[in-house]
């Protein structure tokens, strides 16, 4: 009996069921090491789409990055501003929109002048004496014209001369009554900025339009060492993953908050994404430079330690750790000076996936 009982299975009371077991952890999945390396097998790279890169150490540029703001280039841009205080009217086509692609010399609107009251007044008494003297003017040349063969030519001439003047008199009086502003175009370009509706009253000199070239800009930077101005090799704009080369167009010879203005010409179609008063980052090369590795800036990582790391391939499956020293390069790259051989292979796509495993 005592045999019997031993051969059956035993069974929990209520509530002391723990549930299926948990399943062992895979050795051949990705993992932390203890040392701090990653285990990643072949089949998780292609799923993580891990890139590597052999390193080559080289003389770079020694770099500095500058803080700049996208400005408008003056032979590439431009300001419609009015002469006189007046009321807003739309052109043939309305009023242009910011984004607008606008033409050379093309109407964009008219501002009607505005004149007081008095001065109003004073015009129109003073347009209807001019009127009431061609009258008399023009009776006085046609009686002339009568008795042409009696009275000298002299005569008929200068009568003949007051009614022409007269009348341009009339004219020029005439069109400053009902005088109309025609603000018009002064570049090819795009509306960057409208700040004019229909009816709306502007002062003199105001701001109404402001025109740009989006593929032509220009970049200022500030720099605190006023002797970085004469080291300036080249200068790199970073937009996302492109390089924007910029030419050194100098500097200024006035400071401002304390830093001296350096400008810069830019071109190209990658410059559609900036904007007028963006602020950016601006890498200058100086003349200078220093032994490295250049690598990107995606291959780039914080450690636990907030320290700057990179993974290094030192097997098929494994990657390590290895902390760095950087400098910038262009935007796009770094420079590693110190903690990285020439020759070893990197992670630069798919890094911070790696950089995630525990």
């Amino acid at each position: 009996m005592l045999a019997a009982v031993a051969t059956l299975p035993a069974q929990a009371g209520p509530g002391h069921e723990h549930g299926p077991a948990a399943p062992a952890p895979s050795a051949n999945g990705p993992q932390r090491l203890a040392d701090g390396s990653v285990f990643l097998p072949k089949p998780a790279q292609h799923q993580l789409g891990v890139r590597t890169l052999l390193t080559e150490a080289a003389e770079l540029p020694r770099t500095l990055a500058l803080n700049g703001t996208v400005t408008m280039d003056p032979n590439a841009g431009g300001r419609v501003q009015a002469l006189h205080a007046g009321r807003i009217e739309p052109g043939p086509r309305g009023l242009p929109q910011a984004g607008q692609a606008v033409r050379k010399g093309e109407l964009l609107a008219h501002v009607l002048t505005a004149v007081a009251p008095l001065e109003r007044a004073g015009q129109a008494a003073q347009l209807a004496e001019l009127r009431a003297a061609l009258a008399l003017a023009h009776k006085r040349l046609a009686r002339l014209q009568l008795l042409a063969d009696t009275v000298p030519r002299k005569d008929i001439e200068a009568a003949e001369s007051e009614a022409a003047s007269l009348e341009q008199r009339i004219a020029a009086l005439g069109s400053g009554l009902a005088a109309r502003e025609a603000l018009v175009a002064p570049v090819s370009g795009v509306i960057a900025s409208a700040q004019v509706v229909a009816g709306q009253v502007v002062e003199a000199r105001e701001l109404l339009f402001e025109i740009v070239d989006p593929g032509r800009l220009r970049i200022e930077a500030l720099a605190f060492d006023p002797a970085l101005a004469a080291e300036v090799a080249g200068a790199w704009l970073a937009l996302g993953d492109q390089r924007v080369p910029l030419v050194f167009a100098g500097a200024a010879r006035s400071l401002r908050d304390q830093a001296l203005p350096l400008g810069f010409r830019a071109q190209g179609a990658a410059l559609q994404a900036l904007a007028v008063g963006q602020p950016v980052r601006v890498f200058v090369h100086t003349r200078s430079t220093v032994r490295g590795i250049a690598v990107p800036v995606a291959a780039l990582m914080k450690s636990p330690a907030n320290q700057s790391i990179v993974w290094v391939k030192t097997a098929a499956e494994l990657f390590a750790p290895r902390v760095v020293m950087v400098e910038p390069l262009d935007g796009v790259r770094v420079a590693v000076t110190a903690g990285l051989q020439p020759g070893e292979r990197i992670a630069t796509q798919g890094a911070a996936l790696i950089n995630q495993i525990r």
